[in-house]
């Protein structure tokens, strides 16, 4: 008999229309399904009628599990991997399950579905041709700060997950890195019946929760830092001599165009070049 396959299955994150037949055909054909929390998992299952057999886990429980579920996997068993709500193995403890059965020669067939925060982007009205998913930011103070020092000049959009009990310091936090006029999106409650997008620049969204109480989980989208075009004082004496070069002019007047660009002699420009 040859090894199982390990499958990751995307569930709803929140409306239970989004489960996908392939979704629904894959645990109910596994041997068996890992749970982030069995009981919610088991939900869906009485939800679509699956009877399958449940195990746990968990951030607390992989170290100890995986072993465990490599070993069936080797004797041929085939397995899905599920989250709470969404694609496991973004944000929770399926990476590392993943990366062991990578290392045994397993095979891994993801089976798609929901992810919130693509959902979010789409949503934003940000640019979408190229962005950076952040994930939760780390509680330790000292790590968090240095991370958004790390972001404050990303031109890309950004994407964050948060807790409602933690969306304050983020976003104060968010606008003592970013400025107050950087523009946000959160998107609550994706695909629930409350689900809304809330767009401010950073101070209105301080200031929007100052007093309000919040709640539903959230997933922050940031605008990237808005691209400025060069200047001809931060082109490079190299840059601009291949600049008049391409356009046409001899080495002479290119010299002499960038000298004047710089507001250095021709013979500085010579001796640069050099």
């Amino acid at each position: 008999m040859g090894k199982g396959i390990l499958y990751l299955v995307a569930t709803p994150i929140g409306n239970l229309e989004d489960m996908t037949f392939r979704a629904i055909k894959t645990l109910k054909e596994v041997d068996l399904i890992l749970a982030e929390d069995t009981r919610k998992t088991m939900h869906l299952l009485n939800h679509f009628e699956i009877s399958n057999k449940l195990i746990s886990f968990y951030r607390h429980n992989e170290g100890t599990k995986i072993e465990h579920v490599i070993k069936l996997l080797n004797e041929g068993q085939n397995l899905a991997l599920v989250s709470d709500a969404g694609t496991p193995a973004i944000s929770d403890p399926g990476e590392d399950l993943v990366k062991a059965a990578i290392s045994e020669g397993i095979r891994i067939i993801p089976i798609p579905g929901s992810v919130a925060f693509i959902q979010g982007l789409i949503g934003s009205g940000f640019d979408t041709t190229r962005f950076a998913f952040e994930g939760f930011l780390s509680i330790n103070k000292r790590v968090r700060r240095d991370r958004l020092e790390e972001l404050k000049n990303e031109c890309r959009t950004m994407i964050f997950y948060e807790a409602p009990h933690k969306l304050k310091r983020t976003l104060t936090d968010l606008l003592n890195t970013f400025g107050e006029e950087r523009r946000i999106v959160l998107a609550r409650e994706i695909t629930k019946v409350y689900e809304e997008y809330l767009r401010f620049t950073l101070k209105e969204a301080v200031e929007y929760y100052e007093e309000k109480v919040i709640k539903g989980e959230f997933v922050i989208v940031l605008e990237g830092k808005e691209k400025e075009e060069p200047s001809v004082s931060e082109e490079s004496i190299e840059e601009l001599m291949q600049k008049y070069l391409d356009e046409g002019l001899d080495k002479k007047e290119a010299m002499k165009k960038v000298a004047k660009d710089k507001g250095m002699t021709k013979s500085e420009i010579y001796k640069a070049l050099l």
